[in-house]
């Protein structure tokens, strides 16, 4: 079963001494544009959401090294794990291994997924294939309302990872290190589900309140050294659930009509804003909690 509404969602979250994000290509400093904001990547976000997808035990085709659940070390092995998926591929019915595999992940339903696997050896007789898949739910890059702070600092390991031969007292140079932060920002988060793209992958209903709780869950056993438990935490989610498949306005005018005012600015918590709702008419308004915030299409 498909949507019958489509979705926009807008999630604000705040870091605190942490580091969201890192850039492999600036020494793993946390990602900034050109106008001083920080960024998330969208990349990052579907990978939490996938870890979340796991932690409930919903199956899930991309899957880290430190969060896999079966013993598959690549996404071939994981594809090629499934009978059914290789007797499509060797009767060369893409149509079937789409189905197969939308089924089966519920990461490949709600992002999509690129399919793109050599064949193995002649004598096994299975084919390659090429396969992309569109899914219907897009995240963008969360942007932090602010210009950010970011605070690096020199640490060092209590001990050599290896015996300093010449000296063996002495300290290598590989106990020497950097370490970056954010010390304060709060960032926004927007996406969208199409029901158009839902009838190809089978995005359900169901699949959708997943995600919701996905989203106010982004943050939870996530901890690491760059992100401490509790430096990063989600504020507050928007969810609009329109009253058709068309929806009854554009994704990009939804995004935009909530947004956040400095209101307490000696303050460093996700209550140094207001939060100003601009929400276009035809949409009841329900407050789930704290945290979640529910806009109904009429």
């Amino acid at each position: 079963m498909t949507l019958n509404n489509k979705y926009d969602f807008i999630l604000y979250f705040t870091v605190d001494k942490a580091n969201p994000n890192g850039d492999p290509l600036n020494g793993n400093r946390p990602r900034i544009n050109y106008e001083g904001l920080g960024e998330v990547s969208d990349v990052c976000i579907k990978r939490k959401i996938r870890n979340r997808m796991i932690d409930l035990g919903k199956g899930v085709f991309v899957q880290s090294d430190e969060k896999r659940v079966d013993e598959f070390r690549s996404l071939k092995d994981r594809f090629d794990s499934v009978d059914d998926i290789k007797i499509a591929v060797k009767d060369s019915n893409d149509y079937e291994v789409e189905k197969l595999a939308c089924n089966r992940w519920l990461d490949v339903r709600s992002f999509g997924q690129v399919l793109a696997f050599k064949a193995d050896d002649k004598k096994s007789g299975n084919k390659g294939v090429s396969i992309g898949i569109r899914g219907p739910v897009s995240i963008h890059t969360a942007v932090s309302e602010e210009v950010i702070d970011v605070t690096s600092m020199q640490i060092t390991k209590s001990v050599n990872s290896e015996t300093n031969k010449k000296n063996p007292s002495e300290k290598t140079s590989d106990t020497m290190g950097m370490k970056h932060r954010v010390d304060f920002g709060v960032y926004k988060l927007v996406g969208s589900i199409n029901p158009q793209l839902s009838e190809k992958t089978g995005f359900s209903d169901e699949d959708a309140e997943t995600l919701k709780t996905c989203l106010l869950t982004l943050f939870e056993n996530d901890a690491s050294s760059a992100r401490p438990e509790g430096s990063i935490e989600v504020n507050k989610l928007f969810w609009f659930k329109h009253n058709s498949t068309s929806g009854q306005y554009s994704a990009a005018k939804m995004h935009r009509c909530i947004n956040l005012e400095v209101e307490n600015p000696e303050m460093y918590t996700f209550e140094r804003y207001g939060i100003i709702e601009n929400v276009p008419e035809g949409f009841a308004r329900e407050e789930k909690s704290d945290v979640l915030v529910e806009y109904i299409g009429l």
